[in-house]
C-alpha cells in the first residue's frame, strides 16, 4: 500500500512539474495562431479598401515578424530546457577554494561562489539564479542567456499581440460600457458556460485577455533581469543588497550574455561564449550584505 502510495505520488509530481510547460506552449501557440488569423482574415483595412484589396506584401511582413518572433522563443527555451548550469560533471577542484567556498551535505560536494543548491532541480547550480517554475528548470550561469532572451521575444510578441487584437476590444466594447461587454472583457470563460456568448467570441475574448496579462507579467520579469544583468547581480544578491561581482556596465553585459553579447539576441545560434568558467570569480566589492545607515 504504501509504495502504491509513494508510486502514484512520484507520478502526479512528475505530471505537475511539466504542467507549466505544456500550458506556457499551449498558450503561444493559441496565441500565435489567433493572430495569424487576425492578420489573414481579419486584416484591418482602410477607409477605401475591400477587404480583397488588402495588400499582401504586408500581410507577408506582418506573418515574417511573427513567425520570427515565435521561432527565437521556441529555440531559446529548448536551449534553456537541454543546457544544464548545474555542477554535474563539473570537475570542481580543491586547489582554487577561497573565500565564498561552501560545503554542500545534500550533493556532498565544495561549491564554489554565487553556487547554490536548488530542492527542485535536487543539485547544486552554478551562479544560480532562480528555479523557473514555467520551465522547471533553474536558471543559471550556462543557461542565463537563453533565459532572457526568451523573455526578450515573449514579451515583442505579447506586445505585437496585444496591438494586434485592439481591433477584438473594440468589437467588444461597440455596444458601449456595458454589464455584458465587462464580464466578457474580465471573465469570458463565465460568459461561455451560461450560453451568452459564442464559442468563436470566446475565444477572441479570452486569448486577448492572455495577451494583456501576460504582457504585463512578463514585462515585469523582463525588466527586472535586465537590471540584474545590468547590476551584475543574481536574484539571491538583490535581495541581500550585495554587488561584489560587479564588472561595470559592459563587463556585466559580457559576463551576462558573453562575448557577442550585442548581437547573440537576434538569434540563439549565434555563438557568443561566455568569460569564465561559472566557478571563480573577480571579486570587486564587499562579499558581506550591505547594512543600511542608522
Amino acid at each position: 500500500m504504501a509504495s502504491f502510495a509513494s508510486n502514484t505520488y512520484s507520478r502526479v509530481e512528475r505530471v505537475c512539474r511539466h504542467m507549466p510547460v505544456v500550458l506556457n506552449t499551449f498558450l503561444v501557440f493559441s496565441i500565435t495562431g489567433e493572430v495569424s488569423y487576425l492578420v489573414l482574415v481579419e486584416a484591418p483595412l482602410e477607409a477605401d479598401r475591400t477587404r480583397t484589396e488588402w495588400i499582401s506584401c504586408w500581410k507577408l511582413i506582418h506573418l515574417l515578424a511573427q513567425y520570427f518572433m515565435l521561432g527565437n522563443i521556441c529555440w531559446n527555451a529548448s536551449l534553456f530546457v537541454k543546457t544544464s548550469p548545474t555542477i554535474k560533471g563539473v570537475f570542481l577542484g580543491g586547489e582554487g577554494m577561497a573565500q565564498g567556498w561552501r560545503y554542500c551535505y545534500t550533493c556532498e560536494s565544495h561549491t564554489p561562489p554565487r553556487c547554490s543548491h536548488c530542492y527542485d532541480c535536487r543539485v547544486c547550480v552554478l551562479r544560480r539564479d532562480h528555479h523557473c517554475v514555467f520551465f522547471g528548470q533553474c536558471v543559471g550561469f550556462l543557461n542565463y542567456r537563453y533565459f532572457l532572451c526568451c523573455l526578450l521575444f515573449m514579451w515583442a510578441g505579447l506586445l505585437y499581440a496585444v496591438v494586434m487584437n485592439v481591433e477584438v476590444f473594440m468589437v467588444i466594447l461597440k455596444e458601449g460600457v456595458t454589464p455584458h461587454s465587462v464580464l466578457l472583457l474580465l471573465v469570458p470563460w463565465i460568459m461561455l458556460v451560461s450560453g451568452q456568448v459564442s464559442p468563436r467570441a470566446f475565444a477572441f475574448a479570452f486569448i486577448a485577455d492572455t495577451c494583456v496579462v501576460g504582457l504585463l507579467l512578463v514585462s515585469a520579469f523582463l525588466f527586472f533581469h535586465v537590471l540584474l544583468l545590468l547590476r551584475g547581480q543574481t536574484t539571491r544578491e538583490w535581495y541581500s543588497s550585495r554587488r561584489p561581482y560587479s564588472q561595470g556596465l559592459l563587463g556585466n553585459l559580457r559576463h551576462g550574455l558573453g562575448a557577442r553579447w550585442f548581437l547573440c539576441w537576434l538569434c540563439p545560434l549565434i555563438p557568443s561564449p561566455l568569460p569564465g568558467d561559472g566557478i571563480h570569480f573577480q571579486v570587486t566589492g564587499s562579499l558581506e550584505p550591505a547594512v543600511a545607515a542608522r
